[in-house]
């Protein structure tokens, strides 16, 4: 991007050309988007979402077209396909158009949900995907992949190999030019072989195992949202792909009263997030070897603590009742006694009256 802004402004110096370089991404994006941008020393404008997590395309186009009028060179834009907080999607059909007519790369982050568009029924979150420059997601998240492996894939590599290539003489060998050289690809010069434990699982398991481990967990998952929605103590707050947000009824203080409890216990591990200002809790469904009686147990685990919580509140709302009921006849019993010496010292002064 530098290089090519500096050909067409040749009077522009590489400094300036950075100093003006802004990226953008949702507020709903996983926190190394907004990392990346700290590494990479360029303005990393987290724009709001909408009322369901995702990030429209005229959002991003209003924020492109101020940072141009302000002098500003818009760059870089990352699309997140599986928020970490609710598992939401960006609009792709929306932002792809934008990103390519305002000659903006278009990075696409899947790293949780991506592994689910291996079954067709699920490839319609990805629509607009062609508009992409690049595009990743973590096999080692759903797609029984151990940590860590991260899959990219990049439209036209020759923009990678131009901003990493650093040719020295203990580097050239014979084969340069015959195959990728990944040294280009990356900052580091050597990489770990990722690809060998991925491609033992696809092996292994082949399509239609990696399916049907998506599908089953995907259903533990429809199967954990029917038992929230079946109680009126709770409320599911969204349900997609493995993932459940749900919240006590009520209050935030109830619910997240309930997270310290349940990690106090550590019986079952869940972590929050805001789904539209209110604090909710996230159940995900992570290990291959989940079964619908580990769903059971995490739901008794979860219904024990909030009945626990509930007994708690009521009982403290007897107390408070009590004290205020004693406070009320203290109150009652003061006023009494203390009419019964008015009348008393009247009495006393009529009779003082009379002897007179």
């Amino acid at each position: 991007m530098v290089r090519h802004i500096k050909s067409q402004n040749p009077n522009l110096t590489e400094e300036y050309i950075k100093g003006k370089l802004v990226a953008y991404t949702s507020d709903q994006a996983n926190s190394s988007v907004e990392k990346a941008g700290l590494l990479g020393s360029m303005k990393m404008r987290l724009l709001p979402a909408d009322e369901n997590c995702s990030l429209p395309g005229e959002t991003l186009l209003e924020a492109i077209r101020k940072d141009r009028e302000a002098g500003l060179i818009p760059c870089y834009f990352v699309a997140t396909l599986g928020t970490t907080g609710t598992c939401a999607f960006d609009n792709l059909q929306e932002l792809g158009p934008v990103c390519n007519k305002e000659n903006v790369w278009l990075h696409v982050d899947a790293a949780y949900a991506g592994s689910a568009f291996v079954c067709p029924e699920y490839r319609y979150f990805m629509k607009g995907v062609e508009f992409a420059d690049s595009f990743d997601f973590n096999p080692h998240k759903w797609m029984l992949v151990n940590s860590d492996c991260s899959a990219m894939w990049v439209k036209d590599a020759r923009y990678l190999v131009e901003a990493f290539n650093v040719d020295r003489i203990y580097l050239k060998h014979q084969h340069q030019g015959l195959a990728p050289d990944y040294r280009h690809w990356q900052i580091s010069l050597g990489r770990r072989f990722r690809a060998l434990k991925l491609w033992f699982v696809l092996r292994t398991y082949g399509i239609e195992g990696i399916q049907n481990h998506i599908r089953k967990q995907i259903g533990l998952a429809n199967y954990f949202e029917e038992l929230v929605r079946n109680n009126s103590k709770f409320e599911v707050a969204t349900s997609n792909m493995g993932l459940v947000c749900f919240r006590l009824q009520g209050s935030d203080d109830k619910t997240e009263r309930l997270l310290e409890k349940l990690t106090e216990r550590k019986n079952i591990y869940v972590i929050p997030c805001y789904f539209r200002g209110k604090f909710v809790i996230r159940f995900v469904i992570c290990s291959r070897l989940t079964e619908e009686k580990d769903i059971d147990y995490a739901w008794k685990e979860i219904t024990d603590v909030a009945n626990e919580i509930e007994s708690n509140v009521c009982s403290q709302y007897k107390y408070n009742a009590f004290i205020t009921s004693f406070d009320d006849r203290h109150l009652l019993n003061g006023l009494e006694m203390t009419s019964k010496k008015n009348n008393y010292n009247i009495i006393d002064e009529q009779n003082i009256e009379k002897s007179k």
